[in-house]
């Protein structure tokens, strides 16, 4: 039998025996490779939608912004039509800057309330030209007296076609639904303020020039644009550094918008959103690496025994080596391929939060996939390294007889200890023999606290809605996507921090199943025998609290803006210590079964 055949053999009758340990590990490693592979592709994903807009709404190269207006001003616009490198154009036409209130829905006298919002309204011909056509979704183009809404906008008022929207005081049927690479997603349609200062959240609106004209006569602030098609996309820089030489000393004020600023204004919306799918990714690979390591910890004797059985019919270290590693290897290999799977599926709901957008979102790039999976290698290396060397370097008698560890004795600790009650005797023993174990409790423990830090900071950060002047009745997207996104990482922690604790409790009771029962025959009940168990894993607990409280503080300091709000210490001290009542709550129950076991089968169990 060849060499690779046996270790497959070998593997998967291991998995076999041990699925719901393989299938944790499989679980931990996709969820932590989809969330660092969906993290890195957001980005990425949000220019695709934007080059797939871009192409079919024929979007301009450059859009060329005016604060003012008048005669001097569209003639400065309209000579920019006149450069070599410009082979199209559109415009120059005008933005006039109003206020929108929907009417609630015509379809349902019940429906939402009226919500009131700041809009732009472009004056377009009912024909459109060449260069920024709007691509329509829903209904028609615009006609004399009647509204296009822009996607993301109506999406976010709960609009379609046949409603009516008040803009300016003059109420407007919504006759389509349309998208546009010419401006920013939802809610940065303005793109400049009036007279060129800086704009609030406000929503895109097309009437026909006529219209737009006729509502720009009721005082309203109007600025002008106009769009460009350049001979070469690509070079939109040199284009704009060429116009501030040549219109430095012009008196008429114009700002450059290239196609790849708009762009990059897009993303803005998930510039939070990457670092805490990012962020939430290591804490989640970390805990899968300490969930992994305790699987591995449980079964050390047993793989130990293993490596002699091995040893014994003459295989080398090497053959040895490979049989213990391919299992978590292949495991957390496939868990990679699942959690990339995941990723794939979900990069279009969170690219594309405000349906301003068109096309598909392009799924992890191969960056994105090459750290998803040295991710899963790496959960997979760390966790079964340190038990992997200890079997091989283990003497093949010394495997085979499988005998106990002899732990180390200190008189003064042991004299020390035997003045405390006998839960917190039995916990502090089975932790201090277990130094590993502990610090893998006190990390699970601490990467919980991090995570709830965290979401307590984001939700304390002050808010300003998209409504009119900064009301709520429209939401804040990018903090609602934050706070969605937060949330599904936190629980996916804590969910892995749970596995990980009632595994910890689970193996340390196996493994002391015979120092337990001697305990008992010395005069330990079983409520004492539970206790101490559940002490061994809240001891560790204490000092992780305490320490996750700081380490999210820093966490936060890093990667939060400069301005950011602390929630107060008493919440989280108060998220520290219900970490803490949690973990006892789980431990009690593995610790209480073990506890439970009679004692003579026990040490049955151990003297065979």
């Amino acid at each position: 039998m060849g060499s690779l055949v046996l270790v497959v053999r070998l593997v998967l009758a291991d998995v076999r025996r041990h699925r719901a340990q393989a299938a944790m590990l499989l679980l931990a490693v996709a969820v932590a490779t989809a969330t660092m592979a969906l993290g890195l592709s957001l980005r990425g994903a949000s220019e695709a939608l934007y080059e797939q807009t871009r192409a079919a709404t024929a979007g301009p190269d450059v859009v060329a912004l005016s604060g003012d207006t008048g005669p001097a001003v569209t003639s400065a616009l309209a000579s920019l039509a006149d450069d070599p490198e410009v082979i199209a154009h559109h415009g120059p036409y005008r933005i006039v800057y109003a206020d929108l209130t929907t009417r609630g829905s015509d379809r349902s006298p019940a429906g939402p309330a009226p919500v009131s919002s700041g809009v732009v309204v472009q004056g377009f011909a009912e024909t459109p030209g060449t260069v920024n056509r709007p691509l329509v979704t829903s209904g028609r183009w615009v006609r004399p007296g009647g509204a296009v809404v822009e996607r993301g906008f109506a999406t976010a008022l709960g609009i379609g076609v046949g409603d009516h929207v008040t803009i300016a005081g003059r109420s407007y049927p919504v006759v389509g639904i349309a998208v546009t690479a010419a401006t920013s997603i939802y809610p940065w349609a303005a793109q400049i303020g009036p007279y060129g200062g800086p704009s609030d959240s406000s929503g895109l609106v097309w009437l026909t020039r006529s219209d737009a004209r006729t509502l720009a006569g009721r005082d309203l602030p109007v600025t002008t644009a106009i769009d460009l098609k350049l001979r070469d996309p690509a070079a939109t820089e040199a284009f704009a550094e060429t116009f501030e030489e040549a219109h430095h000393d012009s008196t008429a004020r114009m700002n450059l918008h290239t196609w790849q600023f708009i762009a990059r204004q897009d993303a803005v919306i998930l510039s939070n959103s990457q670092p805490i799918l990012v962020v939430g990714s290591w804490l989640l690979g970390l805990l899968a690496v300490t969930g992994a390591a305790a699987l591995a910890a449980g079964r050390a004797v047993e793989q130990t025994r293993r490596a002699g059985l091995l040893k014994a019919v003459g295989a080398t270290p090497g053959l040895i080596a490979a049989v213990l590693l391919t299992e978590h290897l292949a495991l957390a290999l496939i868990g990679d391929a699942l959690g990339l799977v995941i990723a794939r599926l979900t990069v279009p709901g969170i690219a594309g939060p405000t349906a301003s957008r068109i096309g598909d979102a392009a799924g992890p790039g191969g960056a994105a996939v090459a750290t998803a999976t040295v991710l899963a290698v790496a959960v997979a290396v760390l966790s079964t390294l340190r038990p992997t060397l200890r079997a091989v370097r283990t003497a093949t008698v010394t495997a085979l007889a499988a005998a106990a560890h002899q732990p180390r004795h200190r008189p003064l600790l042991t004299a020390l200890s035997a003045l405390l009650p006998t839960p917190l005797l039995l916990g502090l023993r089975l932790t201090a023999r277990r130094p590993g174990r502990a610090v893998l409790q006190a990390w699970s423990t601490a990467t919980t606290v991090i995570a709830i830090v965290a979401l307590l900071t984001l939700d304390s950060q002050a808010e300003r809605g998209y409504g009119l002047n900064g009301s709520s009745a429209l939401p804040n997207l990018r903090g609602e996507l934050d706070r969605r996104l937060m949330l599904a990482v936190v629980v996916l922690l804590i969910a892995l921090a749970v596995v990980n604790t009632l595994t910890l409790t689970w193996t340390t009771a196996m493994e002391t199943r015979a120092s337990m029962a001697v305990a008992r025959t010395l005069g330990a009940t079983p409520g004492q025998i539970s206790a101490g168990l559940s002490a061994a894993q809240v001891l560790p607990a204490l000092p992780g609290a305490l320490a996750g409280v700081p380490l999210g503080i820093g966490v936060c300091g890093v990667f939060g803006a400069r301005n950011v709000i602390m929630p107060p210490v008493s919440w989280m001290l108060a998220a520290a210590l219900v970490t803490l009542l949690v973990t006892a709550a789980l431990t009690a129950l593995p610790a209480r079964m073990a506890a439970r076991r009679p004692v003579a089968r026990a040490l049955s169990a151990e003297s065979a």
